[in-house]
This record gives C-alpha cells, structure tokens and sequence, in this order.
C-alpha cells in the first residue's frame, strides 16, 4: 500500500533564536528562562495577531509559517521593536536580543510539522541577522520592495551550511525609507561585526505600565502555568498579581497537578546541550528519553538535516 504523499504548500518562513542565549543560560539559569517566557510571550501573541502559526519551539528558537509575505516582515519588525521596550525595562547584562531569518519558499508538511529547504534557509537566514536585527532572502525582498516603508542593506552571496546554492541575504531596515539604504555587498558591514549595544534611555513609568499590560494580555488566557511564573517573576507587585496566583492555584489543584519545574529544566538542559549537535545518536538520545517532550519536532528536523547533508 503506497504511503500518501506529503502536503507542499507555499507559506513565508520566519525563524527566530535569541544571541548568547547559552552565555545568559550559563551565568543566571532561573532568570534568563523567566526573561524568555516574557519575551516569548510578546513573540507568541504577534504571531497570532498576524494569522501567523507557531510550527516549533526549541529553548530559545521559534519557527512559524505565515500565508502572507507581508505578514511576516511586519510581524518581524514589531516583534523586535517592542522586545526593544522590554529590553530596556532590564539591566543591560539580562537583556535578550532576537535575530530573525524570513524566507519565502515551497516546504514539506507532515503532522503540522514543516520541512524542506526554504525551512533551513530561513534558518540559515537567521544565523546571519544582528542581535535585535532581521535578515531576508532575495525572494521575500522581491516581493516588498516599493511596498513597505522600509529600507534593506544588500549583504551579497552568501554561502550556508547545508544549502547546495549561495543564497542572496538583505537586511531589514525598518527605520530606513525603502532603497535608501541599498548598497553594494563591498560596502556592508560584514555580517560578523558584533553590534553596538544601544544605550537606551530609562523607560518612563507609562511605558513600563504598557509594556506590563501587553505581557498580560498576550497569557492571560495561557493554559501554561510557566506563563503565569514568568509574570509574576518579572511584577511580582503588578496589577495582575492576584489573578496570575489564582491561575497558578487553579493549575496546581488541578487533576496530576503542574510539572515539576526542576523536571523541564532537565529536559532544557538535555536539549540545549544537543540542538547544534551533528551526531544523530545525541538527537536519538533525546527523542528516546522524552518520546513526546518539548522539543520533539525540532529533534526531527535536526535529524532530517543531518541525514540529508552530504
């Protein structure tokens, strides 16, 4: 009996991952996973607002696919303009800086899961963004250009792990008029230029209620306990304390009660020590100890991705 064929479709990729993420991880564990649960909820509600869709998560990496290009760039563009306001709110060494890749391209579609080389161009894509910055494919460039009210640096070819072709790699420029910034490769920074740390200015207390608000209203009906903690990490005197405690009461008498904490932070460890890793038997590892754990999809695709190399 032939097995079925796979699903294609043709969607807008973004992939996200936080720069230093292990750095952070390894001078303060509790306070860089409860900074990543605030920040992602920012990242999870603005994908939802764009009608984009949340097609895997791994520690600190995000992927989603989008039916609209445009959806994802300015979904991109207010993901790390308001992670730029929470940012702020924190000292200079808790700060999480997003680097973001958008592709557009045909992917594979297997149980919600999407896989296939505009995945890991979107990826790659990433790789090469700034902390706090976005990077594009040529495609998704192509499809904007003279359309939205931003401008794009040209960083050239690039050759990527894993991908048979040089890839053409622009950066977004949100505050730049469109072409404004379009320049020869030559005279780019070079992709590996660490960036400035902005100075910010301290944030006004309107602004620090704003950003509180849109925290709370992107998990106020979270069904993740880990969502509450990280409100009341960040305001434990906020104006939803007690209703972020009540949710956390509620999941706690519910029926099997709420995962131990030490537990997932095992499985994080596991898999933050594995995700980069080459060899299948440490991604078969993980999979075998956590058959349905957090990270299994990103486990999957890891393993395509070595199995595909050459």
């Amino acid at each position: 009996m032939e097995a079925p064929p796979l699903e294609r479709k043709l969607i807008a990729i973004l992939a996200a991952d936080i720069e230093g993420y292990s750095r952070l991880m390894g001078t303060d564990e509790e306070g860089t996973l409860a900074t990543l649960s605030a920040h992602r909820a920012v990242t999870d509600a603005l994908i939802a607002r764009h009608a984009g869709r949340i097609c895997g998560t791994a520690g600190d990496s995000i992927l989603a696919e989008f039916a609209s290009v445009f959806a994802a760039v300015d979904c991109a563009v207010e993901i790390q303009r308001d992670l730029g306001v929470a940012n702020a709110a924190l000292a200079a060494d808790k700060r999480m800086h997003f680097r973001i890749g958008i592709n557009v391209g045909d992917v594979m579609v297997k149980d919600a899961d999407i896989f296939g080389d505009g995945v890991n161009i979107a990826a790659r894509l990433e790789g090469l963004a700034e902390a706090g910055g976005i990077c594009i494919s040529r495609g998704v460039r192509d499809h904007i250009r003279h359309k939205v009210p931003y401008g794009f640096a040209d960083l050239g070819e690039q050759t990527v792990k894993n991908i048979a072709q040089p890839i053409r790699v622009f950066r977004l420029l949100p505050d730049a008029a469109d072409g404004d910034a379009e320049k020869p490769p030559a005279e780019q920074l070079s992709v590996e230029t660490p960036p400035a740390e902005p100075t910010p200015s301290e944030p006004t207390q309107a602004e620090q209620q704003s950003v509180e608000i849109v925290f709370w209203a992107s998990i106020k009906e979270s069904v993740r306990p880990a969502d509450y903690e990280a409100y009341l990490e960040q305001y434990p005197e906020g104006s939803f304390a007690t209703l972020a405690q009540t949710r956390l009461d509620e999941f706690a008498s519910a029926q099997g009660g709420m995962r131990d904490p030490q537990d997932r932070e095992v499985e994080l460890a596991f898999w933050d020590s594995v995700r980069e890793s080459d060899n299948p038997a440490s991604l078969g590892a993980y999979l075998e100890k956590y058959p349905e754990g957090e990270f299994k999809a990103l486990a999957e695709i890891r393993l395509a991705e070595i199995k595909a190399a050459p």
